[in-house]
């Protein structure tokens, strides 16, 4: 039997441990990859077993160490690149946009670069502005990077274990409060990078989200089922290479659409995505499409500004009721940022 309960936290630590496995050029590495918390539970286990040259940690040094990693993959190796917050992901601009992203291209595809660049994003305790982002738009908005931004465990075992086969270099943005999500995980399913998956069917209304909006999207839908509002949830998982027909088609079928994305508005993601729908869905369209994401200004740090700064399932009901000419939705005794409360922190 291939099918278990995991945690998406296991679900990464078995994909990388599979693949270690399989392949003993694969190896992991970063800062705290080692260390007592195994970068919240995802590396546990490998160092113990394939030792310190195949699982080991970094020094501070984000621009040198993604460097080696470059390095490691034109050599035949195919790292995998630990990087705790993706904030800090930004000292290695040069080395991923100025070099990562190029090198197949400007060696005729003579070059290989099977690197995987792993890192969390999202909220926690009050992360406020430099331990909060998720900064997919900026990667994906550079030819040469795949990103992928998986949900359920599933996606986070099946998605790294192809991020790791592919020959090119591939972003994967883990979102924190997901590691202690729990779902059935089945290992002989390899989802490809590039491909949507339809969380929630529904007829009246489509929610595309990215990473931790799909949980939202849910708890949204599952709200407003209670009135008869069939919301249809599809999860993008992958940034670049963008998966259209998935996402066009069930725009077509409901006519509605709100883009729920885990980063600002302006300039982001979300603006790609409600041009390719207007553009694809605009005869089918009965109201244009609506964006909801971080509010414009930079991370704050207390609960009730982080509540306001987030777009959460509350912001996708009242957007949805809005779109659908409905009445607000009461809402009380309704439970939200439950996952919150599983989340301890790395430290």
């Amino acid at each position: 039997m291939t099918q278990t309960m995991m945690s998406y936290r296991d679900g990464l630590m078995l994909a990388a441990a599979h693949e270690m496995e399989a392949d003993p050029d694969v190896f992991v590495f970063g800062l705290d990859v080692p260390d007592h918390k195994r970068i919240f539970g995802s590396t546990r286990g490998l160092v113990e077993k394939f030792g310190e040259k195949r699982c080991f940690g970094t020094p501070l040094s984000e621009d040198a160490m993604t460097g080696m990693a470059l390095g490691a993959a034109i050599s035949g190796l195919r790292p995998i690149h630990v990087h705790i917050r993706v904030d800090f992901m930004l000292l290695a601009m040069n080395q991923i946009v100025n070099m990562i992203s190029n090198l197949r291209y400007m060696s005729g595809g003579k070059l290989k670069i099977p690197l995987v660049l792993r890192a969390v994003i999202g909220r926690g305790w009050g992360q406020s502005a430099q331990h909060s982002k998720s900064l997919h738009s900026f990667f994906a908005h550079v030819p040469g990077l795949k990103v992928v931004m998986p949900t359920t465990p599933q996606d986070a075992y099946s998605l790294l274990r192809s991020a790791v086969r592919d020959d090119n270099p591939v972003v994967f943005l883990e979102h924190r409060w997901l590691y202690d999500i729990e779902g059935e995980v089945d290992f002989e399913k390899i989802a490809p990078l590039g491909k949507a998956a339809v969380r929630k069917e529904g007829k009246a209304l489509t929610v595309v989200g990215t990473s931790w909006m799909n949980v939202e999207a849910v708890k949204a839908a599952e709200i407003l089922a209670k009135r008869g509002v069939d919301i249809e949830v599809v999860d993008v998982r992958s940034i670049y290479p963008l998966d259209e027909e998935t996402i066009v088609n069930s725009v077509k079928k409901t006519g509605h659409c709100i883009v729920a994305d885990y980063d600002w508005t302006y300039c982001g993601f979300s603006a790609e995505l409600a041009s390719v729908i207007h553009h694809r869905c605009f005869a089918d369209l009965k109201k244009p499409v609506e964006r909801l994401g971080f509010a414009p200004v930079p991370c704050p740090t207390t609960r009730p500004l982080e509540n306001l700064f987030y777009p959460s399932a509350v912001h996708i009901i009242r957007t949805a009721e809005k779109m659908l000419g409905l009445s607000p939705t009461d809402l009380d005794g309704e439970s939200f940022y439950s996952y919150e409360n599983k989340f301890k922190g790395p430290f």
